[in-house]
């Protein structure tokens, strides 16, 4: 699968092109307008500079890499692409959209692919003609760097169309799979989100800084990063968007987002991408 698109060029879409086109593989990015397209490119160019300037990328072969991205503003471009990898924003409405459009576009044995986080894969192939051929491959943040990739298996998803995405993302872009079946959140937002509402009701009640309690887990519990901080890195708006997904799901009281996360979010307190989060960069 070397004919590579990507619905979406924000944090997550553009890592995703980055990663497959240091691969070798050719993208095509969708975004909505000329202005957008262009942050794409930035976005791309900036994290590639940094791997180059860390030592993780030559200055050859990181020309090379975005050489191999095309940002366009026309759907219609992916009719030959033999793989697209929906990464846009965690809104079931939208993403219902792009999948029925595509599926209208791309060939017969083209795979069509979702990135989401916590929307159940099936609600998006049932989008569809064919929902045999849609699929869950859920990178994380930062993409060039984390090496995690979940696979996510619907109950209409072919096992060939696993096979071949599961090879994709392990022999062509290096990561780590992991399988999940069709449930909000998969395996890991399913285990995360809790603990970061846990932390955010923490602070929340005042019971401890923000500071102290990433200290704690970083230095009592060897965590790289301290859950506050780690939401600000993923967005407080896309932990909120999982956290709503899994109550809707489960109706547990571990996945209700607190009310802080929901008036941080509505502030347009978001985090990294911002500026201000639970932290000020």
């Amino acid at each position: 699968m070397n004919k590579l698109g990507v619905i979406g060029g924000g944090t997550m879409g553009a890592g995703i092109a980055e990663v497959a086109a240091r691969a070798r593989s050719t993208v095509l990015v969708l975004e909505r307008d000329e202005e957008a397209a262009d942050a794409a490119v930035a976005r791309i160019e900036k994290s590639l500079a940094r791997a180059v300037k860390s030592g993780r990328l030559d200055k050859d072969a990181s020309a090379d890499a975005i050489g191999r991205i095309t940002v366009t503003t026309t759907i219609e471009d992916f009719a030959d692409r033999e793989l697209v990898i929906e990464a846009a924003p965690e809104i079931l409405e939208l993403k219902v959209d792009f999948f029925s459009k595509l599926d209208a576009i791309v060939g017969p044995d083209t795979i069509l692919a979702t990135n989401t986080s916590s929307i159940p894969v099936i609600k998006l192939a049932n989008a569809t003609k064919n929902p045999q051929r849609v699929v869950g491959v859920h990178f994380f943040n930062p993409v060039p760097v984390l090496p995690l990739v979940e696979i996510v298996v619907s109950l209409k998803t072919d096992p060939t169309v696993v096979d071949k995405v599961t090879s994709f993302a392990r022999d062509t872009l290096g990561k780590k799979t992991i399988q999940s079946k069709d449930q909000a959140g998969f395996i890991v937002n399913a285990l995360l989100i809790p603990y970061l509402c846990s932390a955010i009701r923490m602070f929340e009640s005042g019971f401890a800084s923000a500071e102290d309690i990433d200290e704690g887990m970083v230095s009592g519990c060897a965590h790289p990063m301290g859950p506050l901080r780690l939401t600000d890195t993923v967005g407080l708006d896309v932990t909120l968007a999982v956290a709503e997904s899994l109550y809707a799901e489960f109706r547990e009281q571990q996945y209700a987002p607190p009310v802080l996360l929901q008036r941080m979010v509505d502030a347009g307190y978001l985090g990294r991408k911002t500026g201000r989060g639970f932290y000020t960069y």
